[in-house]
């Protein structure tokens, strides 16, 4: 029986430390925007992701990392793509990504119907040795 308090324990850690990664990304994109660092205010959430991008760790009904840019205007591919490789270049919060439970990144803009949509596991560097 006690295994099970211990299941649920870690299960609510998780969580916890999920919503404090969301939580962390909207604060610090948000004190980018107001001081003038960034040009477009985003804001991430947790979606569905893309069934084909799961993986071992990906959460059920929960593997999306979207990031929104409001920008107020309709942004072209290539700029959602930029703002993906804020996130994908950087592989330490990949790797916190993917073993948090998101599979898929996922950035839109705030206008229209766009966006793009990446493999998490792609950008982790995942089975090779650690240097």
């Amino acid at each position: 029986m006690w295994h099970k308090i211990i299941d649920v324990y870690d299960w609510f850690g998780e969580l916890g430390e999920r919503i404090k990664v969301v939580r962390d990304f909207n604060k610090a994109a948000k004190f980018a925007f107001v001081s003038g660092q960034a040009p477009t205010l985003l804001q991430v959430k947790t979606t569905k992701g893309d069934s084909n991008y799961r993986h071992a760790f990906s959460k059920w009904m929960a593997g999306g990392f979207r990031i929104k840019a409001l920008s107020g205007q309709s942004l072209p591919k290539n700029q959602l793509i930029e703002i993906a490789r804020v996130v994908l270049d950087n592989e330490e919060l990949i790797r916190k990504l993917v073993s948090l439970g998101w599979d898929t990144l996922e950035v839109h803009d705030n206008k229209g119907f766009k966006g793009v949509k990446f493999p998490l596991k792609d950008y982790a560097k995942i089975g090779g040795f650690l240097n």
